[in-house]
């Protein structure tokens, strides 16, 4: 179970401190999948960040099964088992697809253990294990590959900031998938994601909303969901996210 004890995160801006984070305390409990959502700029990735050691809040505390992590790094953080997926996946020149599963796990990882990882993100393990983590893969694809990787690391907590960014209509039905698979597969375990997509909203289990660096409300789907639907704030244009005009109403 994580926790979150008032959490603020200020930056300086101009010569004057700015709060991007304010008094947040916040429980993502376990075997659970939990989505934040909220307007832009509301600050729901920089609370992503500040879960998985990128940022350092100002003031609050951090506590991953009762233990205070809040001054551990990003790497201390993914040893406790805090898996982190960012919004733009990163490339790696000259590194395999399975290289980059194998690092993620830290262990002699085989081939055939790989691909499972890959199958169960909905790609063909043999078109992929030896692919270059470069440019020639698509952003879906990349999205897919490192989701494999966090579920290769087995985390305690999976963190997802805006998984649907950058990738096409076809490439986010499968990430519904995988992630229906994953919430069927928790235990003692939990899910984070940072979306607006009611697709994603409708599988979760509980919703928190974020307004202007501020805990607005928190509850079941059922109870937070309705309350969202229709307003601009909470679920952005579908034509702005995805190419194809024609399914924009199904978004």
């Amino acid at each position: 179970m994580l926790e979150l004890k008032n959490i603020t995160f200020q930056v300086n801006d101009e010569g004057s401190d700015k709060e991007i984070i304010r008094d947040i305390s916040l429980t993502i409990p376990d075997d659970k999948l939990v989505v934040i959502t909220g307007p832009n700029g509301g600050g729901k990735s920089t609370l992503a960040r500040l879960i998985a050691g990128i940022e350092k809040p100002t003031s609050g505390q951090i506590l991953l099964d009762g233990e205070d992590i809040t001054n551990l790094s990003i790497t201390d953080r993914a040893k406790k088992g805090i898996g982190f997926a960012f919004q733009q996946p990163v490339r790696f020149k000259g590194i395999q697809v399975f290289d980059l599963i194998k690092l993620a796990t830290g262990t002699n990882l085989s081939v055939g253990e790989a691909c499972q990882f890959l199958s169960a993100v909905g790609l063909c393990a043999r078109d992929y294990i030896d692919r270059e983590v470069n440019s020639s893969l698509s952003g879906g694809e990349l999205k897919r590959i490192e989701i494999a990787t966090v579920l290769a690391k087995a985390s305690r907590l999976s963190v997802f900031d805006e998984p649907e960014a950058g990738i096409d209509l076809w490439s986010f039905q499968n990430l519904i998938e995988v992630f229906q698979n994953m919430r069927e597969q928790i235990h003692d375990s939990s899910i984070l994601i940072i979306s607006h997509q009611e697709r994603i909203l409708n599988i979760a289990d509980e919703i928190v909303v974020l307004k202007d660096g501020k805990l607005e409300k928190q509850g079941s789907r059922e109870e937070i969901l309705p309350s969202l639907m229709g307003t601009a704030s909470a679920v952005p244009e579908c034509r702005k996210n995805f190419v194809a005009k024609e399914d924009a109403q199904e978004c």
